[in-house]
């Protein structure tokens, strides 16, 4: 699939280390002053990159889809099915990152519609998602694309660091 320039596809196993790359970026630009700035600056793509499974055909392990220009990785989305016992039947978006730089051009909008999409064409009518309590930048993005915080907040562990989070659902 294409948009304005941008390909989206699913991600393949060549693909992590980009895909860890902007990771890792958008962690350090997003989080900065909500997370410890020695934690930041310590994250690498090379570790994150080995912990994708981007191989796999197991229709219940997440899936990534890649926006790429000009052979570089500019986002990812990944989905799966629902890790929350309470929302049964329910999809969600695992993830969503676009590398700073290209942040305001659109990629973020062409993913989150490729991600509803594939939630959707899977079967599912309802997603979920979690977004770092604080993060008033993605919480405005999520409430463009009609998500709505349900009340739930959850205390996790991400990449080895706590983090509170918000949930947030929508119909697809």
């Amino acid at each position: 699939m294409q948009y304005c320039g941008m390909l989206l596809h699913p991600a393949n196993p060549d693909d992590a280390l980009a895909v860890a790359g902007v990771h890792v970026r958008s962690w350090q630009a997003a989080y900065r002053g909500l997370l410890p700035d020695a934690y930041l600056d310590q994250l690498r793509p090379e570790d994150r990159a080995a912990r994708y499974d981007f191989g796999t055909l197991d229709p219940l392990k997440p899936k990534t889809t890649v926006a790429i220009a000009d052979g570089s990785v500019l986002g990812f989305a990944t989905v799966a099915p629902c890790r929350d016992p309470d929302l049964p039947g329910f999809g969600e978006l695992y993830a969503l990152y676009v590398d700073p730089d290209q942040w305001g051009r659109g990629i973020g909008a062409a993913l989150i519609s490729a991600a509803r999409s594939s939630l959707y064409q899977i079967g599912f009518r309802n997603a979920g998602l979690w977004v770092l309590e604080g993060n008033a930048r993605a919480e405005r993005f999520y409430q463009l694309d009609q998500w709505i915080p349900d009340g739930c907040r959850r205390r996790d562990t991400v990449w080895d660091v706590t983090v509170d989070e918000v949930r947030y659902q929508r119909t697809l």
